[in-house]
């Protein structure tokens, strides 16, 4: 019988001590919490790194959608003007259109444009022969255009802009010259660079701007001699020549 009762009274210390086996010995203060430690806890540099990009792209995306536009709409008003050949037999003249620029983020955007004008033509032969007319010149670019940084420059300049612009565009150019067949609609592409400004208006929801642009183009007939009267009066004068365009724009910013 008394041996019966040791039994008893051992089982539960030894039920106390597989408990005290099984965990890790520790010391416990009042109002301090413990943390545990696990393997997936240990510091990984790449992890880190890629949170920190995923940090910055967020906040890169919220100041694109509180300061930045998805696209611009606008009109465009400037001047044309011709190098070389082609300056001294086309006058400058104005031309005016249409562009629409879709932003990828503060810095790019890509911009389609449509330009046309008329540009009256004329010159003399070495034989004295006048030839007068008209010339339609139209444009189709699509360019990208990079804006430049200017938030460490003076505050008064930083409202201001400036971007840089390059592309390409397909260019029609259609001759009228009464009675002579040596001038007909040709079409031809060309590679554009250029710059401009832009000024913020009414809160940035308009802008107003301007551009300069430099197309280098070459027409199927820039290295042919203009010849009059069906190919039996030659002139000496072959049309080379680039196009520059200068022009004010102004756009709606959505």
């Amino acid at each position: 019988m008394k041996f019966l009762l040791f039994i008893f009274a051992l089982i539960p210390r030894i039920a106390f001590a597989d408990l005290l086996a099984g965990s890790a010995p520790q010391t416990t203060y009042p109002g301090v919490l413990i943390s545990q430690f696990e393997e997936s806890d240990a510091y990984d540099p790449f992890v880190d790194y890629s949170e920190f990009e995923e940090a910055s792209e967020e906040e890169a995306d919220i100041n694109f959608f509180r300061n930045g536009r998805f696209f611009t709409i606008g009109f465009v008003l400037g001047y044309r003007s011709f190098s070389d050949t082609l300056g001294q037999i086309y006058s400058p003249a104005p031309d005016f259109g249409l562009f629409l620029s879709y932003f990828f983020d503060l810095r790019f955007a890509m911009q389609l444009t449509f330009l046309t004008g008329d540009h009256s033509m004329g010159f003399t032969s070495p034989q004295g022969t006048n030839v007068s007319g008209n010339a339609s010149v139209t444009s189709f670019g699509l360019n990208l255009k990079y804006y430049i940084n200017t938030q460490n420059v003076t505050k008064g300049l930083a409202s201001i802009n400036p971007y840089l612009t390059g592309g390409f565009a397909n260019i029609t150019r259609t001759a009228t010259v009464k009675n002579e067949s040596a001038f007909a609609k040709e079409n031809a592409t060309g590679f554009e660079i250029g710059g401009g400004l832009e000024l913020p208006l009414l809160r940035n929801k308009m802008y107003f701007g301007i551009q300069a642009t430099y197309q280098l183009v070459n027409f199927a007939d820039e290295n042919s001699e203009i010849v009059l009267k069906n190919g039996s009066e030659s002139t000496n004068i072959y049309p080379t020549g680039d196009i520059i365009n200068i022009f004010s724009v102004l756009g709606v910013n959505f």
